[in-house]
């Protein structure tokens, strides 16, 4: 596979500064553990959102964390935080990290491969595997996200736009293509409640959200090649009334190998700080529940590994 060089004109060449060792070759190196608050890491993601990428839109404000607390994040960059803004414009809290896009869609699809994304959300996803020459279809429930997401396709890639469906995974699902990867952030059960549509699983309770999310997974795998990869984007989150933990990465991993796939890498992603420390001594004090800064990215495999050299080739 050969190596995916960004937009000159909007980003940055690599090949002035292409790094060495391991860097050199995979953008990062294939660790189980990626740290995205680290520099190099930081100074890539800024790069990915000169093109244009505002993720933010097309979501409730309710979604995400503020606090008028957070004066600066980092006064060096010159990022300051303005009373009653939006956490995202600092610390990216609650939108995807087009690094770890591109780090996945390098590592994990074939070039010029086919995206598929059950759980579509906002733009990031998308617009970075067209920019980068996938093809991208993602299946998103709410309207006003699809039609946001849509708007930020025609403004960033013109000549290839990403495909946003309108409608319920489950019943979308079945139309749609073929692909050469899966890759999508699933809600994390009610933590973040998008909306009151009955279809909409970030309103259920945790057994009946299994129940749909499992079965959105099924269809989905139904739609991979064979001898490809799927990759989930998940995390641990508590139950709001007891505070313990669902065994969501576990539940995750049980619904891929239940539908077939083999459970192939785990991965840590470390995520920026932000406004952690002010809300970790609170409910450490409270409850003594740690202040969470990572999730977990999952690879499943479905076919015969052994393939995966010879269809894959190098980075």
């Amino acid at each position: 596979m050969k190596k995916v060089e960004l937009d000159k004109s909007k980003l940055f060449d690599r090949t002035e500064n292409p790094g060495k060792g391991l860097s050199g070759k995979f953008i990062f190196p294939p660790f189980s553990v990626l740290r995205a608050a680290d520099k190099d890491w930081l100074y890539r993601k800024r790069q990915w959102l000169k093109v244009g990428i505002k993720s933010e839109i097309g979501r409730d404000d309710g979604l995400l964390i503020k606090d008028k607390n957070i004066q600066t994040l980092d006064t060096k960059k010159g990022e300051k935080w303005e009373p009653g803004g939006k956490l995202w414009q600092n610390s990216g809290t609650s939108i995807f990290d087009p690094v770890l896009c591109e780090l996945i869609y390098t590592w994990f699809c074939p070039i010029e491969g086919s995206v598929l994304d059950p759980f579509a959300g906002g733009s990031v996803r998308g617009i970075v595997a067209t920019f980068m020459g996938y093809t991208y279809w993602g299946s998103e429930l709410r309207e006003e996200q699809v039609l946001a997401n849509r708007v930020q396709g025609k403004e960033i890639t013109p000549t290839k736009q990403p495909v946003w469906v309108h409608g319920d995974s489950d019943v979308e699902l079945l139309n749609a293509p073929m692909s050469d990867l899966i890759f999508s952030c699933p809600p994390y059960g009610d933590m973040e409640v998008y909306s009151d549509l009955t279809e909409d699983l970030s309103n259920k309770k945790y057994d009946e959200f299994l129940v749909m999310y499992r079965a959105i997974i099924v269809k989905a795998c139904a739609k991979l090649k064979r001898n490809r990869f799927a990759c989930f984007v998940v995390g641990n989150f508590r139950d709001k009334k007891t505070g313990f933990y669902y065994d969501f990465v576990g539940d995750t991993v049980r619904a891929f190998t239940d539908a077939g796939l083999h459970y192939y890498n785990e991965g840590v992603l470390v995520t920026s700080i932000g406004s952690l420390p002010l809300r970790t001594g609170k409910q450490f004090n409270a409850g003594r529940k740690l202040g969470k800064a990572h999730q977990n990215f999952l690879v499943f495999f479905k076919g015969d590994a052994s393939r995966i050299k010879t269809i894959f080739g190098k980075v």
